[in-house]
C-alpha cells in the first residue's frame, strides 16, 4: 500500500514539475510582448490569449502536485495542535464532504466541457485566433490528476487513524527550515555566537 501512495505522490509530482516550465514559456512571453510593443510599436493581438492560457495550464496542472506536497492553505489555526489521529478525521471528513463532489463535479463537467470545445473547434475571440479546445482539455486531466491524489489522501487519513502517525511522503525540493539544519549539523546558537566573537569580519 505504501509502495502505491508514493507512486501516486511521484506521477502528482512529476506532472507538476513537468507543466511548471509553462512559467519560463510565461515569463520569456510578456517579456517579449512588453519589448514587442513599447521598444518596436508592434503589439500582438493573441498575446494576451496566449499568457491567459499558459497561465491556465500552470495553474490547474499545480493542483495534484501541491496536494501530493501537504502545500495546500489550511483555514484551521488549530490544527497543527492537533493530534494526527483528530487530523486525520478532520480532513477526512472535509475530503468526503467537500472535495470529492467538487473534484469530481470539475472533471466530469470538464471534460463535455472540452468535447463541445472540440467538436466546433474552438478558437480564441481575436484578429490572429488562436486554438482554444486543446487547452480545455486540460481541465479534466488536471481535475482527474487531482481525484487520484484526493483518493490517496483519503487512504492516508485511514491508514492514520488506524496507525496513530501519517505516513510518510514523497519529498521534494522544499525551503531551508534553519533549525532542522542546525540539528542536522549539530551546531547550537552558542557554537555560531563564539564563532562570530572569534570572526567579527565574516559575522558583519
Amino acid at each position: 500500500m505504501k509502495k502505491l501512495l508514493l507512486a501516486v505522490d511521484r506521477l502528482s509530482s512529476w506532472v507538476g514539475q513537468a507543466f511548471a516550465w509553462a512559467i519560463v514559456l510565461l515569463t520569456a512571453l510578456i517579456t517579449w510582448e512588453v519589448f514587442s510593443r513599447y521598444a518596436l510599436n508592434t503589439p500582438h493581438d493573441w498575446a494576451l490569449n496566449a499568457q491567459i492560457m499558459l497561465y491556465g495550464v500552470l495553474f490547474m496542472t499545480a493542483g495534484a502536485y501541491t496536494l501530493a506536497k501537504n502545500g495546500h492553505v489550511r483555514g484551521d489555526v488549530l490544527y497543527g495542535f492537533f493530534e494526527p489521529r483528530t487530523q486525520a478525521a478532520v480532513d477526512l471528513i472535509l475530503y468526503l464532504v467537500f472535495f470529492l463532489p467538487g473534484i469530481f463535479a470539475l472533471t466530469w463537467a470538464g471534460w463535455d466541457y472540452a468535447l463541445e470545445s472540440l467538436a466546433i473547434r474552438e478558437k480564441t475571440f481575436s484578429a490572429t485566433p488562436l486554438p482554444l479546445y486543446p487547452f480545455k482539455f486540460v481541465i479534466p486531466f488536471a481535475g482527474g490528476l487531482l481525484l487520484l491524489q484526493g483518493i490517496v489522501e483519503i487512504i492516508r487519513c485511514i491508514v492514520c487513524l488506524r496507525e496513530g502517525d501519517w505516513p510518510s511522503r514523497e519529498q521534494d525540493v522544499e525551503e531551508v527550515d534553519v533549525d532542522k539544519l542546525k540539528k542536522m549539523v549539530n551546531v547550537s546558537d552558542e557554537d555560531l555566537a563564539a564563532l562570530s566573537a572569534q570572526n567579527p569580519r565574516s559575522a558583519s
